[in-house]
């Protein structure tokens, strides 16, 4: 197994209370943080982002799409945090498993057009979500769906699977199998390091890599870990 620890320098960015939304006045924020997880953003990328963080943060007021409330804190907290496994992510197939509001997927659909990116979730309002942020982005390289992953049956396997939402890792591969092959890869986005579920994954996978990510304007540890089928 690999294991590597990036170290980056830390956010001085303070978080403002104020639930409005400038885009002109955290690009300069979203710009550094990128680069400070080894992102260089173009500007079109950039205005993709922030238009995508101006219809979170707007739907989010009537729909509750994410406990984060304040903006600012979505930009690190969610858009940062996504963009920060951007090294790993690798394929031309790729589906996002209990999306939500689209995270890790939209960001990672804006940095590779290339790549086409299934975004799935069961909670239809945030589907509906997802689908606007779709039209309104112009974003051709998505495919939104509303279902359960168990009853989700794919045509070709996909490349990788990517999550931030199964709280084990052991669930997420058993519920996640039948979406690759032998060559597919599953990436975990975790917080504190998952000893103990690492250790109580099914005989038939392993961890390939572990790496620690340092995102900026996040305090708590997150770890990606990457598994693949033996």
């Amino acid at each position: 197994m690999q294991v590597s620890t990036k170290k980056k320098r830390s956010s001085n960015n303070s978080s403002s209370k104020n639930s409005s939304f400038d885009s002109n006045d955290v690009r300069p924020n979203l710009l550094d943080s990128a680069q400070q997880v080894g992102v260089e953003l173009t500007e079109s990328q950039a205005t993709l982002l922030l238009s995508y963080l101006e219809l979170l943060n707007k739907w989010n007021k009537a729909y509750n799409l994410t406990a984060v409330r304040n903006p600012e804190d979505m930009l690190y907290r969610h858009l940062i945090d996504s963009l920060s496994v951007v090294s790993w992510v690798k394929g031309k197939k790729i589906i996002d498993v209990g999306t939500g509001p689209g995270l890790p997927g939209i960001p990672l659909a804006i940095l590779f057009p290339e790549t086409h990116f299934t975004l799935l979730d069961s909670n239809g309002k945030k589907t509906r979500f997802l689908t606007q942020c779709q039209l309104e982005l112009k974003l051709n390289n998505i495919t939104v769906v509303h279902d359960r992953v168990e009853n989700f049956r794919p045509e070709v396997p996909f490349d990788q699977v990517i999550s931030r939402a199964f709280s084990a890792i052991e669930n997420m591969v058993n519920w996640c199998d039948h979406l690759v092959d032998g060559e597919g890869r599953f990436l975990a986005m975790k917080g504190l390091f998952p000893k103990e579920e690492i250790t109580s994954l099914p005989e038939k996978y392993q961890v390939e890599e572990s790496h620690e990510l340092q995102v900026p304007g996040c305090d708590g540890e997150r770890h990606l870990i990457i598994i693949r089928k033996i």
